[in-house]
């Protein structure tokens, strides 16, 4: 237990900046709380003592303003910083090495029975309130931003945004959407019909006039301007010489 508590403080130092000293951590870090006071609630709920498991998880969620449900299972390592507002639900896996920031969820999307909570692989950034929803799974080394709402599987690798999020980063290359049907948004169709029109007008101007002289009308009408003011010039007398 001592060689965990120990390995986690550690991992606390190497990833915030703001962490001075082992005791430091130790005293003043809810996250690492509620992480240690999960591992003896869930430890309760394997042996089928599921009430006195959940009494426990409801005084760290007051101690700590973390609520894990016992059920859930925890990797080694994990760093909730700031801590305040996130809820990890009964059926959420979470790997080793993984970084949350507060107010994230991980959350389901019904009432269904079974596997109804995310899958978190092991090296997963989490940012600020973001809500990762349903029996999905976010791949290793993947990273959420903050506010993004995940309702889909997140290949490893990659880095997601938006809501509802998309890829727009995997295997350090930008990813870019070209085409309106990949856009995983409440007005995506709103956005097809758009650029389907955009095409059709398109195709319309390109037909009446022709793509290498598209303003030569415009130009023959100045070019005609220029020549009467010219004639206008010469035969036009403003009283010199008077």
């Amino acid at each position: 237990m001592f060689g965990r508590i120990r390995e986690d403080i550690g991992s606390v130092l190497e990833r915030d900046p703001a962490a001075r000293s082992r005791l430091e951590v130790l005293l003043c870090y809810p996250g690492l709380w509620a992480v240690w006071i999960h591992r003896v609630s869930h430890s309760l709920w394997r042996s089928k003592l599921r009430l006195p498991a959940r009494m426990l998880s409801q005084v760290g969620r007051f101690l700590t303003g973390v609520d894990i449900h016992p059920g859930a299972l925890l990797g080694r390592r994990l760093f909730i910083d700031h801590a305040t507002g996130v809820v990890i639900g009964e059926t959420a896996i979470v790997g080793s090495d993984v970084t949350m920031y507060q107010g994230v969820t991980l959350g389901g999307t019904g009432k269904g029975h079974g596997k109804r909570h995310p899958t978190v692989c092991d090296g997963v950034f989490i940012g600020n309130n973001a809500n990762v929803l349903g029996n999905i799974t976010v791949g290793e080394n993947s990273r959420v931003g903050a506010g993004s709402v995940v309702l889909s599987d997140v290949p490893p690798n990659s880095t997601v945004v938006g809501v509802p999020a998309h890829i727009v980063y995997r295997n350090g290359q930008r990813v870019l959407i070209t085409d309106p049907h990949d856009v995983k948004d409440p007005l995506s169709d709103a956005l097809i019909a758009l650029a389907a029109r955009v095409e059709e007008m398109e195709e319309r101007l390109g037909g009446e006039s022709r793509p290498d002289e598209p303003f030569a009308a415009e130009e023959a009408e100045r070019e005609a301007y220029r020549m009467e003011l010219e004639r206008l010039r010469v035969y036009v007398s403003m009283g010199e010489g008077i």
